[in-house]
């Protein structure tokens, strides 16, 4: 009776598996109210340009990285780029399933004038392989008391989601201009903070050669950043992922 028991139970578990050469589902994680979700292919793509964030950030070890020249990844711009294109290979939009995915590259300064360059990118077709869409933007309104621009700024902060692709021109406490950033987690309202990862947001200048440190899982509320970009002339744009993103 007991062997006959176990042969049953053994060929119930075998119905449970799937067939060879057939794919297992994808893995269910819960969200942030604790209900389980499927992990999607654009999911995937976040995690891999997170975790290749995560690697140069390890490497880095803390110290000072050259971000001088044109092709140095410690820049801000390239870091984001870097950490991008490496990830990028695996993926393509659903839509354009042929096309190699695109970061585009910001805006040149006579384009966003009256702005200050780096508040946001050219405008580059998905069909051409952007797989990025513009989440939310600020700019500074001169019509509006600074007040009035300071509750859009706090409100344009309140909309990033991880995953999210961050540009600005601003007055922050490390420096002045365009800046580039990656976000790692959705905004949280319990701390009215967002976590990302840069590079070169500090940085120094040693013998006329610019220098700046990587960071990841960076903390800051979001009245730190709306006050760098909240003043004349400066802005902020939220770069996010479309929805068709697929495996290669």
């Amino acid at each position: 009776m007991i062997k006959r028991l176990l042969v049953l139970l053994m060929m119930l578990s075998m119905l449970s598996l799937p067939a060879l050469g057939e794919n297992a589902p994808e893995t269910a994680v819960p969200d942030e109210t604790g209900t389980a979700r499927e992990v999607t292919p654009r999911d995937e793509f976040i995690d891999a340009i997170i975790e290749q964030g995560h690697q140069v950030y390890v490497k880095a070890d803390g110290k000072w990285q050259r971000a001088h020249k044109k092709g140095d990844i410690y820049i801000c711009k390239n870091f984001t780029v870097h950490v991008f294109k490496q990830a990028a290979a695996a993926f393509r939009m659903a839509e354009y399933p042929k096309v190699s995915l695109v970061i585009p590259n910001n805006l040149p300064a006579d384009k966003c004038y009256p702005y200050g360059k780096g508040y946001c990118w050219e405008d580059v077709k998905a069909s051409k392989g952007n797989p990025f869409e513009m989440a939310a933007q600020f700019k500074y309104d001169d019509k509006l008391t600074k007040e009035e621009n300071m509750e859009k700024a706090l409100e344009f902060m309140r909309q990033v989601q991880k995953g999210d692709f961050f540009q600005m021109n601003a007055n922050y406490q490390w420096g002045t201009g365009p800046h580039s950033a990656v976000m790692i987690a959705d905004y949280d309202p319990e701390t009215d903070t967002v976590h990302w990862m840069d590079s070169n947001m500090i940085t120094k200048k040693t013998n006329g050669i610019n220098y700046g440190k990587v960071q990841f899982d960076a903390e800051k509320e979001i009245s730190w950043w709306a006050e760098a970009f909240c003043s004349s002339r400066h802005g902020a744009t939220i770069y996010r992922l479309r929805d068709d993103i697929i495996r290669k």
